[in-house]
């Protein structure tokens, strides 16, 4: 078995303006890195299918599926929040994105792959069940691991986020669910300036200053992260894969390089080994520094692969 690589042409055409940082680019910047990296032939393609609306309603609201699909323009740019704009495609794409982590799910699960890992945008952390904010407008985690759960009959999941911002669309989802345990670091005081606070029992978040770097990053991990996955045992890992925690992306302020990523993705890869069969699905949050971003996602997906 391999690890997969889910994409779609789809995920290029949703475009926010040439002054978004959340562009097409980043993941062309990620083929580029993957192509030069020679690790391009040692994972395995698969295109992304089209979540359904029976899918997304696992987490969201019917009535915030049908705002964020009547918000879709016929051209131009329509505003859902100050910094999350829709085009023309930007629906079809976060189809797309939510399908790329259901589609890897399954396959995963029905023991195709060891893994996989979704390179897909719009993405996801920031969608609560009712509202579409951060860049984000359907939560593509949140979505996966409650399909594993549903659909498949999982009883525990966990959900790792290491993005530079908080999850607060994967913690509304899942907070007080015995069946979920969430783990996060985050840097804090940041959007969305949620997480630090009235943590439900099932959430291990980490917030931490500005200009934290990469080893404090690991111990908080080895101290507050690991003693609680063990216990939790996990049956599948689902990775909220940010990279805007590097030191070289300008939309955070903390000091993580690729070395950093490489552990954490060993550290989860070994919990899944102990707890999940080795099942984890990552799908790409944040990181809009595009050199930094494709080194750190070739980092990843490298451990992710043993590779």
């Amino acid at each position: 078995m391999a690890t997969a690589f889910y994409s779609h042409p789809d995920c290029l055409l949703h475009d926010m303006g040439p002054w978004h940082p959340e562009c097409p680019d980043r993941l062309k910047a990620i083929e580029d890195q993957l192509i030069g990296s020679r690790i391009d032939a040692l994972i395995e393609r698969e295109e992304a299918p089209l979540a359904s609306e029976i899918d997304l309603a696992r987490v969201h609201t019917q009535a915030h599926i049908d705002f964020v699909r009547q918000c879709q323009p016929a051209e131009g740019r329509a505003e859902v929040d100050p910094d999350t704009l829709m085009c023309p495609h930007s629906y079809q794409a976060a189809l797309r994105a939510a399908g790329a982590a259901i589609a890897a799910t399954d396959a995963v699960i029905e023991g195709r792959y060891d893994n996989a890992f979704c390179s897909v945008r719009p993405p996801g952390h920031h969608a609560e069940p009712a509202r579409a904010m951060g860049f984000c407008f359907f939560n593509n985690i949140a979505v996966a691991a409650r399909h594993a759960l549903e659909v498949h009959g999982l009883q525990r999941v966990a959900v790792i986020d290491f993005d530079v911002h908080h999850g607060n669309g994967t913690e509304a989802a899942f907070a007080g669910d015995p069946r979920v345990l969430m783990c996060s670091f985050f840097q804090h005081p940041f959007y969305p300036y949620s997480g630090a606070d009235s943590q439900a029992p099932n959430m291990v978040n980490v917030p931490m200053p500005a200009r934290t770097k990469g080893m404090a990053v690991r111990e908080a991990v080895d101290l507050l992260w690991l003693p609680r996955l063990d216990a939790f045992k996990p049956e599948m890992i689902f990775v909220s894969a940010g990279f805007d925690a590097h030191r070289e992306d300008d939309l955070g302020n903390m000091g993580l390089v690729e070395d950093d990523y490489t552990w954490l993705t060993q550290q989860i890869r070994a919990v899944a080994d102990r707890h999940a069969k080795g099942r984890i699905v990552s799908s790409l949050e944040g990181g809009y520094n595009l050199s930094a971003l494709g080194r750190s996602v070739v980092a990843h997906v490298r451990a992710l692969a043993d590779i």
